[in-house]
């Protein structure tokens, strides 16, 4: 039995987060903005046909810098603290047997752009700028949304936020549209779980800012933003 499989690239997604540190851990908890950019093969306006109906879309993608030259049978989930460890297959980390994320976003809009054929906006995408996308499907609530379905220990900790300050000097430097999606993101506490250091300053890159914090107790502090030389 053959048990090799090759995927093609069929997309590829921009996003405001150039560096994996930063990024929600999960599709949906911020109102992040994104374009999907259909490869030349794939820009057969065909293949989109009727996609303008649904209003949310599950994507298929490639943990394209995440990854491992052998796979664990156990993860440590941030949600839990980074110590505790459970079944990779009871998780949604990124270091599996095959680096395929799977995301739910939701379709804001469709556009037709000179070389690049129609783009796909969408909001709420957990994922790296570049990401490759292998393959899009609609969303269809009659089967994919289940009222009775358990949530384990990420149901129980889906609470978890932090307060974010973030003091008028450096709120004037944050765009205007995109104060509320930095708010959210911080406030899902984007440090390694492990790391609970109150003096440590951390930074992420959003947006083409350096976005530098700190984090005491349940209060994270924005202490600078730079915006980056972005060639």
């Amino acid at each position: 039995m053959d048990r090799s499989l090759t995927l093609e690239v069929i997309a590829h997604i921009r996003t405001d987060f150039p560096a994996k540190f930063g990024i929600p851990r999960q599709s949906g908890l911020a109102d992040t903005r994104a374009e999907i950019i259909f490869e030349p093969k794939y820009r057969n306006p065909d293949a989109l046909r009727g996609l303008d109906e649904f209003s949310h879309l599950w994507l298929l993608w490639g943990f394209s810098k995440s990854i491992r030259q052998e796979w664990s049978p156990t993860v440590r989930p941030p949600r839990l603290g980074g110590n505790k460890r459970v079944g990779v297959f009871a998780s949604r980390s990124p270091f599996r047997p095959n680096p395929i994320g799977l995301s739910c976003v939701t379709l804001e809009g469709m556009e037709r752009r000179a070389g690049k054929g129609i783009l796909l906006h969408v909001r709420g995408a957990d994922l790296m700028d570049g990401t490759p996308i292998y393959d899009i499907k609609p969303y269809l609530p009659y089967v994919d949304c289940k009222e009775e379905a358990l949530g384990g220990f990420g149901e129980r900790l889906k609470e978890y936020e932090l307060q974010v300050e973030i003091p008028k000097v450096w709120m004037d430097k944050i765009p205007t549209e995109h104060r509320e999606i930095l708010k959210q993101v911080l406030s899902q506490d984007p440090r390694p779980s492990y790391q609970e250091d109150a003096h440590r300053i951390y930074g992420m890159e959003y947006a083409g800012m350096e976005v530098r914090f700190q984090v005491e107790e349940n209060v994270l502090r924005v202490c600078e933003i730079e915006y980056l030389d972005v060639d």
